[in-house]
């Protein structure tokens, strides 16, 4: 390794995308699947929430190493492994998941601007798609102006739900007893719901793009096969902790949601985001309700923009194209905006739109497990054996749950 590249690496560093990916994790779907489970079914699904969250973890791991090693994306690799009918159905389906994905992130941010000023819903929806445009302007204006407001947009997030549920306690028994596997009569639709708002295919994509995106502004395409040890082993390391610190925040997040409607709305008729709102406001006081308004309004901001992002990527990658950003924000705008014109219960919507990515999930993870087995792509940074044999198995439960869903359904 030449002197001048080792200089290069020495400043590539895997800190901030993580933090981006995990914006997906506590979009306004989460809200919905996360509070309507725990009125509905109390502490039971806290379980899934818990190995939704470790899915994520691993899952997120692989798709960065990806980019890290190969300084690729997973739709790249997809387009350059796989048959062409084989790409064109995963961009095809990869692009409807990017629509539901939307929906959740436009209506979530919609129904904020609604309950903090009254503004109607349908015109909430352009503001947000208004708004993630200018978020995404940033990644122009340099790729850390871009990770540090997403990144802002999470603390405020966090530090809502984190305020509302020391005011709401917690039953530590419950809590243990929840954490036992099971469902309940009726609440597999939730389940996969709530999967399918934690482990997000979209970000799988995206995740990758970013940190092949940190190798190549230093000028290298990554770091699967020659380079340094040390350099390989620090980079590994701060990729690794940036996605265990990152989606452990996204967790505690998800975790508080269930557990504060465990606590406060158990048998009560909380079916709506506005319902959640409102009841916050007679349990907690106004601080509660404005706190959760305020979170639900950084999480559609942050996630629709993070969303379009991954629109843009997932299509450079499978079709080597790209349409101009504010096109793109318009095809996946529209379908949100006519949910919210037509006046269709907007937490119905958001709840099968976390349904609808959780049936998009195999078609990123099986992809992504193969990809990083293989020492011809990934180098010296080839999963192992037994890392390829438990993704495998997340791959499998996960569609054997929607599998289950879809009987039910049937």
């Amino acid at each position: 390794m030449t002197m001048t590249k080792k200089r290069r690496l020495s400043r590539v560093t895997m800190w901030g995308p993580a933090f981006v990916a995990a914006v997906a994790y506590v979009d306004p779907g989460n809200f919905a699947t996360n509070f309507a489970g725990g009125s509905e079914f109390g502490y039971r699904l806290l379980w899934v929430i818990v190995a939704a969250n470790l899915m994520a973890m691993l899952v997120q791991t692989l798709s960065a190493k990806l980019g890290l090693a190969s300084g690729r994306d997973l739709a790249e690799q997809c387009r350059e492994n796989f048959p062409r009918p084989v790409v064109w159905f995963l961009w095809f389906q990869a692009e409807l998941v990017a629509i539901a994905t939307d929906l959740a992130e436009v209506i979530g941010g919609a129904v904020a601007l609604n309950l903090l000023f009254g503004i109607p819903p349908w015109v909430g929806g352009l503001i947000t798609g208004l708004v993630a445009f200018v978020l995404l302007g940033l990644e122009t204006r340099g790729y850390r102006r871009f990770e540090l407001a997403i990144g802002g947009l999470l603390a405020v997030i966090f530090a809502g739900f984190m305020y509302n549920l020391v005011r709401a306690g917690l039953d530590v028994n419950q809590m243990i007893s929840g954490l036992k596997p099971g469902f309940a009569p009726g609440s597999v639709l939730l389940a996969t719901g709530i999967l399918g708002a934690t482990v997000m295919p979209h970000v799988i994509y995206l995740h990758s793009s970013l940190t092949a995106g940190h190798m190549r502004r230093h000028g290298q395409g990554g770091i699967g096969t020659g380079d340094e040890v040390g350099l390989r082993r620090r980079l590994l390391g701060e990729q690794r902790m940036d996605t265990l610190l990152a989606l452990s925040i996204a967790g505690l997040v998800n975790l508080s949601m269930l557990i504060i409607a465990a606590q406060l709305f158990v048998g009560r008729d909380i079916s709506t985001l506005e319902s959640v709102h409102s009841a916050l406001g007679t349990a907690l006081g106004s601080f509660g309700a404005l706190a959760f308004a305020l979170a639900l309004l950084a999480s559609g901001f942050a996630s629709s923009s993070v969303g379009t992002y991954a629109g843009q990527v997932v299509m450079a990658g499978f079709l080597q194209m790209r349409i101009p950003l504010m096109l793109r924000r318009s095809i996946t705008l529209a379908p949100a905006l006519v949910v919210l014109a037509l006046g269709i219960d907007p937490t119905a919507a958001l709840v099968m739109s976390q349904v609808v990515l959780s049936f998009g999930i195999p078609f990123a993870l099986f992809p992504l497990i193969w990809l990083t087995a293989q020492r011809r792509i990934m180098g010296v940074l080839a999963n192992p054996w037994w890392l390829t044999g438990v993704a495998l198995l997340i791959g499998t439960a996960i569609t054997a749950l929607n599998a289950k869903l879809l009987l039910d359904l049937i």
